[in-house]
């Protein structure tokens, strides 16, 4: 293949590579940020194997070709203790590696697990409270809840800079994926639970957000905006979301209604206990509760467990379960 063909191969492929983003690489969360050095560790760790590899099969394809009069033929040649101890031993200590910083990265980037950085050599501050964010994934749009604010927006999220964030992320129906590329990793949003994200913006900006699991027909336009703003920027935003409607539990339920490309959407009002509905699956009104029915359950589970029956007489199995035969 000549030069000129094989320019004329790659310069479609770098066409299309000019439209892609690189926020994963060059985050703006710390979360993020780690998270990035996680992958570039393990990348290099592995290509140590990879590249040399890679490396010497070229050179024994060249070294031993047909035409290679000079080198050594050894048919009879079968074990080289020091070879099999440079190739068992290499991949044994990067594995060995990799499996310690998985295991330390695993505990230390756990979702669940509040801050104790905003980032790199500067820690958290006791007194800084951190901003609570109730998510809800819906038909196809985002809702997104400030309980200590007093509002809610529908498919614009905003954090002051380096402030912790911690993240409540729950869906209506069917289960999404709430991701950021720039603030931290995806985390799944699933109906009937609660899922936990603790992640903090370091840059102001406008950041791309949205649905990474496929959720059915409007998935594709389940995007919002997320924006990192100072303390003062972050407090005229909530002013101007306390400009709009209330968002009721009726109102809600129009709200959830599958609905595509939605508009952003500000309230300024919340309903008392509205996330905590959606959660158990009791918005509508009348209907019991996710955790009223599991309580009751307990109830009656432990009830039944702790009564005695005087009537019948002790066989000694106290309360094995009884099998039943045909």
């Amino acid at each position: 293949m000549s030069i000129k063909a094989l320019r004329g191969l790659l310069l479609p492929a770098v066409l299309l590579l000019t439209g892609c983003q690189t926020v994963l690489m060059s985050p703006s969360g710390d979360v993020a940020l780690q998270q990035r050095n996680l992958i570039v560790t393990s990348l290099v760790l592995m290509l140590l194997i990879i590249v040399p590899v890679i490396a010497l099969t070229l050179f024994f394809a060249w070294r031993y070709r047909a035409s290679n009069k000079k080198a050594a033929y050894d048919p009879e040649w079968n074990h080289s203790t020091m070879l099999e101890l440079l190739i068992w031993s290499a991949p044994l200590l990067i594995i060995i590696a990799l499996g310690a910083i998985t295991w330390v990265s695993t505990h230390k980037l756990d979702p669940f697990r509040p801050l104790d950085r905003v980032s790199e050599g500067r820690a958290t501050q006791a007194d800084v409270k951190p901003l609570t964010v109730e998510v809800v994934a819906l038909d196809w749009k985002w809702l997104f809840i400030y309980p200590e604010q007093g509002i809610a927006t529908v498919n614009e999220l905003a954090a002051p800079v380096d402030r912790p964030i911690q993240f409540k992320i729950t869906a209506s129906t069917v289960m999404n994926s709430f991701f950021v590329p720039a603030l931290a990793g995806q985390i799944y949003a699933m109906p009937g639970m609660e899922t936990k994200l603790h992640a903090v913006i370091n840059k102001p900006g406008v950041f791309e957000g949205f649905s990474a699991n496929y959720s059915g027909a409007g998935f594709s336009g389940m995007h919002f905006k997320f924006l990192g703003m100072s303390d003062g920027e972050f407090a005229q935003w909530v002013d101007r979301a306390k400009e709009g409607d209330a968002l009721t539990r009726e109102s809600y339920q129009q709200l959830e209604k599958p609905s595509q490309n939605d508009a952003v959407r500000r309230y300024a009002s919340v309903a008392p206990g509205l996330y905590e509905a959606i959660v158990n699956l009791c918005v509508e009104p009348g209907r019991e509760c996710m955790n009223e029915t599991m309580a009751k359950d307990a109830r009656g589970h432990g009830a039944h467990g702790s009564k005695s029956d005087d009537s019948k007489p002790d066989d000694g199995r106290g309360d094995m379960p009884m099998s039943h035969s045909p």
